[in-house]
């Protein structure tokens, strides 16, 4: 039995291939610019450019600071109270890791390089060594606003255990301390 399109049907059939064929082949079309849009040109661009303020970002000397300042904060909580986490994960280089393992050489669960963490989507981090779960920390750092910076310290051990802290540090000297937490 052969089916028909009604008229309808035959117009939208024809509409919809006309649209895919004619977006097939159109070429993207340059920004429209109006005649009273603002422009800068030469001189005038330069001198915007001069006058527009730098942001301030943090030296790496500066963010290791941070982040070890953090890292150590973390470190003290007791999340691990109610589960047997085998491994805390810092999610830094080898120089950072190590100079946590130095800061908490006997901490319960011990501090480990990212590399042997064993990462699934939406599941608990596992430590390889041991094939237990583990915890992943994490520090992020905003431009900093003179002698203040803000971070947030994050932790990691599945969907149902994470969170966060958001901190205030201040530079005093060459260290960075944390003013307050939230």
């Amino acid at each position: 039995m052969k089916r028909h399109l009604n008229p309808a049907g035959r117009l939208v059939l024809a509409l919809s291939a006309a649209g895919l064929f004619t977006g097939c082949f159109s070429k993207p079309q340059p920004p429209i610019h109006f005649s009273d849009e603002p422009t800068l040109a030469g001189e005038q661009a330069a001198a915007v450019a001069a006058a527009t303020p730098k942001v301030a970002k943090l030296s790496s000397a500066d963010a290791l600071k941070v982040e070890l300042a953090i890292y150590g904060y973390l470190l003290q909580r007791d999340f691990w109270a109610t589960h047997e986490y085998t491994a805390v994960f810092i999610q830094g280089d080898e120089a950072e890791v190590a100079m946590l393992q130095q800061q908490f050489p006997n901490h319960v669960p011990p501090v480990k390089t990212p590399d042997r963490a064993l990462l699934q989507p939406n599941r608990t981090p596992v430590d390889k060594d041991t094939g237990r779960p583990a915890m992943i920390f994490s520090v992020e750092t905003a431009d900093p606003e003179g002698d203040s910076v803000q971070a947030v310290g994050r932790w990691y051990a599945g969907g149902a255990m994470a969170g966060f802290y958001q901190f205030d540090l201040k530079k005093t000297g060459d260290d960075w301390t944390i003013q307050s937490v939230k």
